[in-house]
C-alpha cells in the first residue's frame, strides 16, 4: 500500500478527511519555499501537493500564474523542487504529491525525473495535461517505478473517461469541482455531491476535491462528500501577501491549521 493509500485509510478508520493545500515551489524564492512546506505540515497538512512553476500554466488561474512568475524570477529550477520534496521527507511521513504539466517531464526524461522524485521521497503525480489515454505510457511508468499517477476527472466527465481514470489512476482521484481554471470562490459547485456520488459507482479509490475549495467551511463541506480537499490558491494568496514578511511561515501555518478544523468532521 502506498503512503497516499495508507493517509486516506487512516483518516477514513478515523472518521474525517484529509487536507491537501498547494503550494508553487520556489514561491517567493527556492529557501522561503521550504519554510513554507515545513509549515504547511505544521499546520495539519495531511498530504501536500508541490507544484512546479511553469511558464504556460493552462488549468491555473491568475494567482498560481503570478506564484509560477516569482518562483521562476527568484530562480527556481527543477533541483530546487527535489531539494524541497526531499527536505520535507526527511522530517515528516507526509505524503507529497507533484504537480507539474508534462512538458518539464517530457524534457528531464521520463525514467530520469521519476527516479528522482522517488529518491527524494515522491509519492504521487499529477499531470493536468496529460489525459490517461493520451499518457499511457508515462502512467505505466509511474506505477511501476511506485509513485501513484493521479488522475483527474470533471463535471464535463464521461463515464466512458471515468472508467479510464480509474483504470489508470492510483492513490486518489482528483476531482476538478469546477470548468475553468484554478481559483478561490465564494461557492462550491451546485452539483458537487451528486457528481461525487455517480463517481463513486465506478471505484473505491479516494476522491478528493479541488479548484474553487477556499475556507475551513468549504473543506467541511468537501470532506462531508468526499475524501479529502484540496486548497490552492487561497493558500497561494496568503503566501503572495506576506512573501516578503518575517512571519511568512507563522501566516502560513495559522491559515492551514483553520483549514484543517474543517476536515475534523
Amino acid at each position: 500500500m502506498s503512503r497516499i493509500a495508507a493517509t486516506f485509510a487512516r483518516l477514513k478508520g478515523e472518521g474525517r478527511g484529509a487536507l491537501m493545500p498547494f503550494v508553487t515551489a520556489g514561491d517567493p524564492t527556492p529557501a522561503a519555499s521550504i519554510e513554507v512546506v515545513r509549515a504547511v505540515v505544521r499546520g495539519g497538512a495531511d498530504l501536500i501537493e508541490l507544484g512546479f512553476p511553469y511558464s504556460d500554466p493552462l488549468a491555473d488561474g491568475p494567482t498560481i500564474q503570478r506564484s509560477s512568475q516569482r518562483a521562476l524570477a527568484a530562480g527556481t529550477r527543477l533541483d530546487h523542487l527535489f531539494e524541497i520534496a526531499a527536505a520535507t521527507r526527511a522530517e515528516s511521513d507526509i505524503p507529497i504529491v507533484l504537480m507539474t504539466y508534462f512538458n518539464p517531464v517530457y524534457h528531464h526524461g521520463v525514467e530520469r525525473y521519476l527516479a528522482r522524485a522517488k529518491a527524494a521521497g515522491v509519492d504521487g503525480l499529477i499531470l493536468p495535461d496529460l489525459p490517461p489515454d493520451e499518457g499511457a505510457e508515462v502512467f505505466a511508468a509511474c506505477r511501476a517505478a511506485g509513485i501513484d499517477p493521479i488522475a483527474l476527472l470533471a463535471p464535463t466527465s464521461t463515464d466512458d473517461r471515468i472508467e479510464l481514470a480509474v483504470a489508470a489512476g492510483r492513490g486518489f482521484l482528483y476531482y476538478v469541482s469546477l470548468t475553468g481554471v484554478t481559483g478561490a470562490r465564494a461557492d462550491l459547485a451546485a452539483d458537487l455531491a451528486e457528481r461525487l456520488g455517480h463517481i463513486r459507482g465506478f471505484t473505491d479509490l479516494p476522491l478528493a476535491v479541488g479548484f474553487g475549495v477556499a475556507t475551513r467551511g468549504h473543506v467541511a463541506e468537501v470532506c462531508g462528500l468526499a475524501d479529502g480537499a484540496i486548497v490552492g490558491s487561497a493558500l497561494v494568496k496568503v503566501i503572495e501577501a506576506h512573501a516578503e514578511a518575517p512571519d511568512l511561515a507563522a501566516k502560513v501555518e495559522s491559515f492551514v491549521a483553520e483549514l484543517a478544523r474543517g476536515a475534523e468532521g
